[in-house]
């Protein structure tokens, strides 16, 4: 995702930002409501309402935008808010993508999907996985395109153009979240295989009881 383009759209919430910050909202507080509302997302996929569920699983990823504001901003960042706000993306997004899942597999032209749908959800684990494996060795790992930012943003503008490019070719519908979906699937396992590699650089040899200094200066929200 673009630097700017980031920017821009974290730039947007600082207004709700600043309200959550003077109302001392705790954001581990933050944190359980952006992951009930994932799951509400997927509770709507599972209905069969695919273009409503992506709605509601964006709103679930700005929280996740606004849980690690706020806890730097009033200075409630802890070990264990960042440990507890990981473990909850990671099982929403298993959900999130198991709901999409169960919408395409009764439909047998898109009897592929549920590949893609294995392939993402196994590579955005991945990524997640190296990341913290190797910052539990010392060594700093956010290399890589497809972080979990870039990941909402694909799902969520795929779902978005649903009913846009269905008005046109309702036929191609989906085209747009499955293409994300597959995009997914390709560089998230890439990303997992390329911090494989950054971590090999400046690891392979150092004994355990010795630190490893990643030599990488990428900075990343989150994974």
């Amino acid at each position: 995702m673009p630097e700017w383009f980031k920017n821009g759209f974290v730039g947007l919430l600082d207004p709700v930002v600043s309200s959550l910050v003077r109302a001392r909202v705790h954001p581990n507080l933050i944190s359980t409501i952006g992951f009930l509302i994932t799951l509400a997302g997927a509770a709507v996929v599972f209905a069969g309402h695919l273009f409503a569920g992506v709605i509601v699983f964006l709103i679930g990823g700005m929280m996740d935008i606004l849980d690690g504001r706020v806890a730097r901003e009033t200075g409630l960042a802890s070990k264990f808010g960042s440990f507890y706000d990981s473990t909850l993306d990671r099982v929403s997004e298993i959900v999130f993508y198991f709901s999409v899942y169960a919408f395409f597999r009764p439909l047998d032209e898109f009897w592929w999907v549920g590949y893609a749908v294995i392939l993402a959800m196994v590579g955005s684990l991945m990524v997640s996985y190296t990341r913290a494996r190797a910052e539990a060795l010392g060594v700093e790992c956010k290399v890589g395109l497809m972080q979990r930012p870039e990941r909402v943003v694909l799902l969520g503008l795929g779902g978005l153009l649903i009913p846009v490019v269905g008005a046109f070719r309702p036929e191609l519908a989906y085209a747009p979240l499955l293409a994300g979906i597959s995009l997914i699937a390709v560089m998230a396992n890439f990303t997992a295989f390329e911090r494989i590699y950054s971590v090999y650089k400046v690891a392979r040899g150092v004994p355990l009881d010795e630190p490893a200094h990643a030599k990488d200066p990428e900075k990343g929200i989150d994974v």
